[in-house]
C-alpha cells in the first residue's frame, strides 16, 4: 500500500472541533498513515497562536511570572481536550511542562511544547502511536539537518508501525538540547518524514484551498494554480508567497515526492500539487505566479573598467560579509553593480557598509536607493512565450510606474522588477491584469 504522509498545520489544531475534522480526514484514506502536528494556531482574528505565548513564557524572570504567562497555554489546551470529549489527564502533561520549562530556561525547547503536546493529543485521538521530534530529527553542529542520521532514524521508528503521529517543527541538536527549525518548520518535518518512508505524497494541510496566482490581499479572487513546479514554487515563496516554509522542498524534491496544498476546512477542494520538474507539465500560459516583498535597499556602485579588475566584486563582498549582511540579488554591467539588499540587514550597518566599500574598492560613485519593492515574475512558459517581457513591462508602464531594477534569473523562469514602495500594490494588480484577466 502506497504511503501519505500528511502534516496538519496550526489552524487545523487550533479547536477541538477542527481536531474532530481533521480525525474524520485522516481516516477517510488508509494510506494516510503518518501525521506530523503544529502548535495550535489562530482560532480568529485576534487570537493568538500557541507558540507565541510559549515564546513569551520564556521571558518569565521566576515561577510566578511563569505560571501566569503559561496559564493561557494550559487553558487553551483544556479547552481543546473538552471539546473533543476526551478521556486524557491533560493536567499532569501541562504540570510537567511548566515545571521543565522553568527549569531548563531554553528557548527553543519551551517553544517546542505547543508541536509536542499537540502531537501526544492527536496521538490519542487516532489511536496512534507518538514519535517525539526529538528523538528522530537531528541537527548538526552548525545548524543544519544532520540527513543521515535523521532519515535512518526515522524510517526506523517508523517501520512496522501502521500508523504514527509525529511532533513538528523540532528535533535534538548537536549539544543534545532541543533545536527548532525556523517559523513555519514544522512543513519541513512532514518533508523528512515523508523522505524517510518513501511517501507516495506529501499532503500539506492548512486554511486555504491551494497556492494562489498572488496575493489575495492585492488582487480580488486571484486565480488558484492547479499544479506548480519546484522551481517555480521557490521562486514565489522566496519571493512572498509564504503558503509552505520554502526549505520544505529539499527534503522531497531528492525523492522526487510531489507535495499536495489542501484545505482543512474544504477537504474537497482540488488544491494545488508541487511537483518534481520532470513530472510537471507546462500549462501554455507564460506566467504562473506574482509575488514580491517591500523594503529592500539598493546600493549602487559604478566605477570605470570595474570588469577587467581582479578580484573587485570578492572586495566588495568582503565588506557585507564582514557585517554580517546578505544580499538579494546582484544585477551588473561593464562598470556597475548594484546590491539588493534587505532593509532589516543594515539597520544600523549601513553607513559602515558604504565607508567599507569605499576603502575596498575605491569607486567612482556609490548611490544608495531605499525603499524599494521587488516583485517576480515566475512560469516555465516565460522562456518560451515570445513577447512576454513585452507585455510585463508595458502593464507596467501602462500603470504609469517607474522601473529602478530589472534582473533576470538565468533559469529564464522569472523576470525581478524593483519598483518604488508606493507602487508595490499597483505594479502587482498591473502584471496580474496582463497575464491572468
Amino acid at each position: 500500500m502506497a504511503i501519505k504522509v500528511c502534516k496538519f498545520g496550526g489552524t487545523s489544531m487550533a479547536a477541538g472541533n477542527v481536531i474532530r475534522s481533521v480525525k474524520g480526514i485522516i481516516e477517510s484514506d488508509k494510506e494516510r498513515r503518518f501525521i506530523v502536528v503544529s502548535a495550535p494556531g489562530k482560532r480568529y482574528s485576534g487570537d493568538v497562536k500557541v507558540t507565541d505565548m510559549l515564546y513569551a513564557c520564556h521571558s518569565a524572570r521566576d515561577r510566578e511570572e511563569l505560571k501566569k504567562l503559561f496559564a493561557p497555554v494550559r487553558n487553551r489546551f483544556i479547552n481543546i481536550i473538552k471539546e473533543l470529549n476526551l478521556n486524557f489527564q491533560i493536567d499532569s502533561l501541562l504540570d510537567e511542562t511548566e515545571q521543565q520549562i522553568f527549569l531548563k530556561k531554553q528557548e527553543d525547547f519551551t517553544a517546542s511544547r505547543g508541536e509536542y503536546i499537540c502531537g501526544v493529543i492527536m496521538a490519542e485521538v487516532l489511536g496512534a502511536k507518538f514519535i517525539d521530534a526529538k528523538d528522530v530529527i537531528f541537527f548538526k553542529a552548525d545548524g543544519t539537518l544532520n540527513d543521515e542520521k535523521t532519515y535512518k532514524s526515522v524510517a526506523a521508528a517508523l517501520s512496522g508501525v501502521p500508523s504514527a503521529v509525529i511532533s513538528g517543527f523540532y528535533g535534538t541538536g548537536a549539544d543534545g538540547n532541543i533545536k527548532t527549525f525556523s517559523r513555519g518548520g514544522s512543513d519541513i518535518s512532514g518533508a523528512i518524514v515523508a523522505r524517510a518512508v518513501n511517501a507516495s505524497i506529501y499532503e500539506n494541510w492548512t486554511d486555504v484551498s491551494g497556492f494562489l496566482a498572488c496575493d489575495p490581499r492585492i488582487v480580488d479572487s486571484p486565480k488558484r494554480i492547479k499544479q506548480i513546479s519546484y522551481k517555480e514554487f521557490r521562486e514565489l515563496s522566496y519571493m512572498g508567497a509564504d503558503l509552505l516554509h520554502s526549505e520544505s522542498v529539499f527534503p522531497v524534491r531528492k525523492a522526487n515526492i510531489p507535495i499536495l496544498i489542501k484545505n482543512t476546512f474544504r477537504p474537497q477542494d482540488e488544491g494545488t500539487t508541487i511537483l518534481p520538474t520532470s513530472r510537471y507539465l507546462q500549462s501554455g500560459a507564460a506566467v504562473t505566479g506574482i509575488a514580491g516583498k517591500k523594503n529592500f535597499t539598493v546600493i549602487f556602485i559604478e566605477k570605470a573598467n570595474m570588469n577587467s579588475e581582479v578580484g573587485f566584486m570578492c572586495n566588495v563582498l568582503k565588506v557585507l560579509s564582514d557585517e554580517n549582511v546578505s544580499i538579494e540579488h546582484i544585477p551588473s554591467g561593464i562598470d556597475t553593480i548594484s546590491l539588493i539588499i534587505d532593509r532589516n540587514q543594515l539597520e544600523g550597518k549601513l553607513e559602515r557598509v558604504i565607508e567599507g566599500i569605499k576603502r575596498a574598492v575605491s569607486p567612482d560613485t556609490v548611490r544608495v536607493s531605499e525603499d524599494v519593492a521587488l516583485i517576480a515574475t515566475v512560469g516555465y512558459g516565460m522562456s518560451s512565450s515570445i513577447g512576454t517581457s513585452a507585455r510585463l513591462f508595458g502593464a507596467i508602464a501602462g500603470a504609469d510606474i517607474n522601473i529602478k531594477i530589472i534582473n533576470q534569473g538565468s533559469s529564464e523562469i522569472n523576470i525581478i522588477v524593483g519598483v518604488r514602495n508606493e507602487d508595490y500594490e499597483k505594479c502587482i494588480r498591473a502584471i496580474y491584469g496582463e497575464f491572468f484577466n
